[in-house]
């Protein structure tokens, strides 16, 4: 598949996915996600995913002012490109078994901060902001803003991002706990590579074991929860890179993690 509104790169273990419309502050049309995903889901062995934009934004949203969402077509439109390609791509970013990171400059908007907030660690540049302004043009929060912002901010910051529509800096969602990091502007890029790269280097499997565990354990109860984890724990032990860390602990180095 060619790509026309992402690039990607590797470096390293880390596959990098940058949003590329820097015309329209990276405004996504429903085939960007539609790219994101497929890029995501061949790794060829990446261990971790780096997603950022282009220019002076993350991405400021789905690109309603492009009419890629066809709103002649009323509330079908919105509904179509969220079910067909938004959120399939976001699902698959979640059910990825590498860790993924986000960097964020400028504004975080609609379905681009859902995006960004899907990463394992969100870090932002001084500039970042993230918004749900879809209060000011009549609609709802989508991307799974609903399930996701009450779950890491709690309900009444969740409520205020969604129904005040007001920017929330990066200092600010810091302090909420809303993201992992605030970086200045000229550091964006190398911080969230050098986040990337650590966790390229980790024990891969238990790392995706992990990701995927605190997203079951969310909407589990306590006994599910550990259950989960026990059975995540087999997994990761069956790992080389299990045999490798209990080595290195034994023999007092520093261990050498493959991802197998």
């Amino acid at each position: 598949m060619s790509y026309d509104h992402i690039l990607t790169e590797r470096l390293g273990d880390v596959l990098v996915v940058t949003l590329n419309r820097p015309d329209r502050l990276n405004a996504a049309p429903p085939a960007m996600f539609d790219e994101i995903a497929d890029a995501t889901a061949k790794l060829d062995g990446a261990r971790a995913v780096l997603l950022q934009g282009t220019g002076r934004a993350f991405c400021s949203g789905a690109d309603i002012a492009g009419n890629t969402l066809n709103p002649e077509a009323r509330g079908d439109g919105p509904y179509a490109a969220l079910t067909r390609h938004f959120n399939p791509a976001l699902e698959a970013i979640a059910g990825l078994g590498v860790p993924v990171v986000s960097a964020v400059r400028g504004p975080a908007a609609g379905i681009g901060c859902s995006l960004a907030l899907a990463a394992d660690f969100c870090v932002a540049s001084e500039s970042g902001y993230f918004l749900q302004a879809f209060v000011n043009i009549g609609l709802v929060p989508d991307g799974g803003a609903s399930w996701m912002l009450p779950r890491l901010i709690g309900r009444a910051r969740a409520a205020e991002m969604m129904m005040l529509g007001e920017r929330v800096p990066a200092a600010k969602a810091l302090d909420w706990g809303l993201i992992h990091k605030v970086v200045a502007d000229e550091a964006l890029e190398s911080e969230a590579l050098a986040l990337a790269t650590r966790l390229a280097a980790g024990p891969t499997v238990a790392l995706g074991l992990m990701r995927r565990g605190l997203a079951y354990a969310l909407d589990s109860d306590y006994p599910a929860a550990m259950l989960r984890e026990a059975e995540a724990q087999r997994d990761a032990a069956n790992t080389k890179d299990a045999v490798e860390g209990a080595l290195s602990f034994l023999q007092k180095r520093k261990p050498a993690f493959r991802g197998e």
